[in-house]
């Protein structure tokens, strides 16, 4: 069984920024990720641009060099490879974590033991001192809860528009998701209709984009159902709960982009807790980054619970040097 001081659970940016400071601390580590590199990413929309520009998205102080203010994409990609090649990050790739089994804080003696954290995978099994836990948000897509959500037109990941051409589609949501998928499949010629639980086009949503949304459904060329939601998906049709009643309409495909969660499931069953309501935050102290189990970390979005929208690569960075700074603290 291999051991290391610190195992990293996820190849996001900021798994990837939590390695960085691991080897510039000098401590041994290990990066697992259940799919390739930054991950999430990678199954972004194939044209995506970030809000941010891309210094803010740079980290361990490997500069993020873009053909634009805003980077893309493909641009990220590149730029995370380099920085797990060039600094030699020791990542386990497409390598899924099974279960996490802890030691007691004592073993039958007075002074108390360092917990064990053993890591067992559905290749190999490791031992570390301490944990981070950098798994995202976005492998898990909220869902409808409505009938025909599975059917096999109905996708919560929107990669590209070509497959839309000539297709009449629903997609639903109001922020920067749902709006990049509404305006790039109506220019490659489908026939949008958007279905927005809100009266309005999501305030989150990029500034240089809404105003192009707004126009476009205003004219009519994107057909927009305000206060309203899906109620039902056939083969055929798909039927709308409006202000003015249940509307039915022809669909071939529904874009559903009604956001993502954590996995909470893997959270309780590491023993983080959760708090009561809706939110579902995990417990951490936000001065160390420390869960309610000893040494072990939560950094990036998963901090948020259902509130994926209060962290990003931008204002999460700092995360990686909050927690190897509690660990060599601890060490020294």
């Amino acid at each position: 069984m291999q051991k290391y001081d610190i195992i990293i659970i996820g190849a996001g940016p900021i798994g990837l920024a939590c390695g960085l400071e691991a080897q510039k601390a000098g401590l041994s580590y290990l990066i697992i990720e259940k799919g390739t590199l930054v991950n999430s990413l990678y199954h972004y929309p194939s044209n995506m641009t970030f809000f941010s520009t891309s210094e803010r998205l740079e980290i361990g102080g490997v500069p993020f060099v873009s053909n634009n203010v805003k980077p893309t994409r493909s641009e990220a990609l590149e730029y995370y490879r380099r920085v797990a090649e060039s600094k030699a990050l020791n990542i386990h790739l497409f390598e899924s974590v099974v279960s996490v089994e802890k030691t007691a804080d004592t073993e039958g003696g007075a002074i108390p033991k360092p917990r064990q954290y053993f890591v067992k995978t559905d290749k190999r099994n490791y031992t570390t001192t301490h944990l981070i836990l950098a798994t995202g948000f976005y492998d898990i897509p909220v869902t409808l809860g409505i009938e025909g959500e599975i059917l096999p037109k109905v996708t919560h990941y929107y990669k590209e528009p070509h497959v839309y051409y000539k297709q009449k589609v629903v997609i639903v949501g109001a922020n920067n998701s749902a709006v990049d998928a509404a305006l790039e499949t109506f220019r490659k010629g489908a026939d949008v209709t958007m279905v927005i639980r809100q009266a309005d086009i999501g305030e989150r949503v990029k500034y240089w984009v809404r105003p192009d949304i707004v126009n476009r459904i205003k004219e009519g060329a994107i057909k927009a159902y305000f206060d309203s939601a899906l109620l039902a998906i056939r083969p055929d049709e798909v039927d709308i709960k409006t202000p003015e009643g249940v509307v039915t309409i022809e669909n071939d495909y529904v874009v559903a982009s009604t956001g993502y969660q954590p996995n909470f499931a893997f959270l309780r069953t590491l023993g983080i807790q959760l708090s009561d309501d809706e939110k579902l935050y995990p417990q951490y102290d936000a001065t160390t980054q420390e869960s309610n189990l000893p040494n072990v970390f939560l950094a990036g979005v998963v901090c948020g619970g259902m509130d994926t929208h209060v962290w990003f690569i931008e204002n999460s960075r700092i995360h990686a040097e909050m927690i190897l700074k509690t660990i060599l603290e601890r060490k020294n």
